[in-house]
């Protein structure tokens, strides 16, 4: 299972993430994505964790806390669907 955390501050840095969310437990994986173009931060992060339980106790507690400024939405990251469209002949 993997975290997904939302409306992040642009300022946040992996190790403020990871800082945060250790608390919890055992951060296995950190990462922001980027935007493509400008290579500038998205405003969200994906944070894996080592134990379930762990993730789900971080998830519980910091759903919609103020953090960095920002209230952070954290929620059970869903799987990426393939957005590339069809675009194929439809007879």
């Amino acid at each position: 299972m993997t975290i997904f955390i939302g409306n992040l501050s642009f300022d946040s840095e992996k190790e403020d993430i990871t800082g945060l969310i250790s608390s919890y437990g055992e951060v296995k994986s950190c990462n922001i994505p980027l935007d493509r173009e400008t290579g500038r931060k998205r405003g969200f992060a994906f944070v894996e964790m080592t134990n379930e339980e762990d993730e789900k106790k971080a998830i519980d507690d910091l759903q919609n806390v103020e953090w960095m400024g920002r209230s952070i939405r954290v929620n059970k990251a869903e799987p990426r669907r393939d957005s590339r469209g069809g675009g194929g002949n439809r007879w």
